[in-house]
């Protein structure tokens, strides 16, 4: 594989992260590098939160104290799953989810290890770099699919350079614990949070590799008879 093939290959949703720093021009290199994603007529949509040490724990303390109260009103904001899974969606997200929760040795039905896992969503697996990525809410469609492409290059580019991350949806629940501790505008809505920083070797959610469709089951060549 060349360099740029590696680097997708190797992305994976780390779940447990050493606490070996990043300095902050290692990571204004990747968001700089990955803001070269395209956006329709460049209006490059993208807003966020760099946090570390203690701006980092504040917002941890105050999501997770949100979490642990299961205070209501935190439905996201925009709609990130459909409201019933259908095939072959389902199987997917059923695989995946046992499949981590076995590494981790989390049975069926005990619900309060996997809610101390989905916990750890919210100091950002540990890592020592966490991101809150938000978007104008008068923005349309358009600008949340430019968006995708950003959040794509930051993973890539950061395995580029060794590091991992974790795309998370998770945060999105608790916008409202989040806005003042961030000091969000009303215009902004929470996109997502992202880890970021060293893998731990060690940690058996990190053997996690989910299995990916090939090309040839979910879409059609057409035309390519001499060009096999």
């Amino acid at each position: 594989m060349n360099s740029v093939d590696e680097a997708i290959a190797t992305r994976r949703s780390i779940r447990r992260f050493l606490p070996t720093p990043v300095p902050a021009a290692t990571v204004e290199a990747i968001l700089d590098v990955s803001a070269r994603a395209p956006s329709g007529t460049n209006m490059q949509p993208w807003r966020g939160y760099v946090l570390a040490g203690a701006p980092k724990d504040r917002l941890v303390a105050a999501v997770q104290a949100a979490f642990d109260a299961e205070e209501p009103g935190h439905a996201q904001e925009v709609q990130y799953y459909p409201d019933e899974f259908f095939e072959p969606y389902l199987s997917r997200r059923r695989a995946v989810g046992w499949e981590l929760y076995g590494l981790l040795g989390i049975a069926r039905g005990q619900a309060a290890k996997m809610k101390a896992q989905h916990r750890r969503n919210f100091q950002f697996f540990d890592a020592p770099v966490g991101l809150i990525f938000t978007i104008d809410r008068r923005l349309a469609t358009g600008s949340w699919l430019d968006y995708g492409m950003f959040l794509e290059n930051v993973m890539v580019a950061a395995r580029g350079r060794g590091l991992d991350t974790c795309a998370q949806a998770a945060w999105t629940h608790f916008h409202k614990a989040m806005r003042p501790v961030l000091g969000l505008g009303e215009e902004e809505i929470v996109v997502c949070g992202m880890a970021l920083g060293y893998a731990d070797p060690d940690a058996p959610e990190n053997g996690l590799a989910t299995v990916r469709e090939p090309a040839r089951l979910f879409m059609r060549f057409d035309g390519f008879e001499d060009f096999p």
